[in-house]
């Protein structure tokens, strides 16, 4: 939880939480379906997005005017595999 989003330092926190989904999507796209490291990376990929994605429209400049960025990367898919392999690379 980000304590005051006027804050132009506490407010990267939210960046952050965006940013590790972003990323951890983009690791568990190259897992195989079945590997049960992908499920734990998309349960915590989906918490730090619906942490982040819930400020991206705060009305606050200190994080409103970049945050879209890491909002769009995460749910454009951006660098996410397309199709996860069927078996470890």
């Amino acid at each position: 939880m980000v304590s005051d989003l006027t804050d132009p330092q506490i407010v990267h926190l939210v960046g952050l939480n965006l940013s590790r989904a972003w990323t951890m999507q983009g690791v568990a796209s190259v897992l195989p379906l079945g590997d049960r490291r992908r499920r734990t990376l998309e349960k915590s990929m989906t918490a730090h997005a619906d942490e982040g994605l819930k400020y991206v429209f705060s009305g606050h400049y200190e994080g409103e005017h970049w945050l879209a960025t890491f909002a769009v990367y995460y749910l454009s898919r951006s660098g996410v595999e397309s199709q996860p392999p069927a078996t470890g690379r």
